[in-house]
């Protein structure tokens, strides 16, 4: 399994979760509003419309848990819905995960289902 970490414009928000939710196989995401900077702010003034405080500017967190296989989709879609073209639009990372835990039944799971 791998956990994907996308930081986007708050702007491209509702693009991507529709981007996503046409993945059969992605069970859910979490979103987060998010706070930081770049090497482009400061040159061109970081992304378009966001509020800049001390440097830093508002972006959108989603991460996600996929099994192997759907890990390229998965960042596939969100890298196309996510992308202006404008330096600032945000990164994608993605790290391994060991097990997953329900915490409703304490199921471990080894792969997403």
């Amino acid at each position: 399994m791998k956990e994907i970490k996308a930081i986007i414009r708050p702007h491209r928000l509702d693009t991507v979760l529709e981007a996503l939710h046409t993945h059969p196989k992605l069970p859910g995401v979490t979103v987060t509003p998010v706070r930081g900077f770049g090497r482009t702010v400061g040159r061109n003034g970081g992304p378009a419309g966001a509020a800049v405080q001390y440097g830093t500017v508002e972006m959108t967190k989603l991460e996600c848990v996929v099994n192997d296989q759907d890990v390229d989709e998965v960042v596939d879609l969100i890298q196309q819905a996510a992308r202006t073209g404008v330096a600032g639009d945000g990164k994608i990372t993605v790290y391994e995960v060991t097990q997953v835990v329900k915490i409703r039944t304490g199921a471990r799971m080894q792969r997403i289902e």
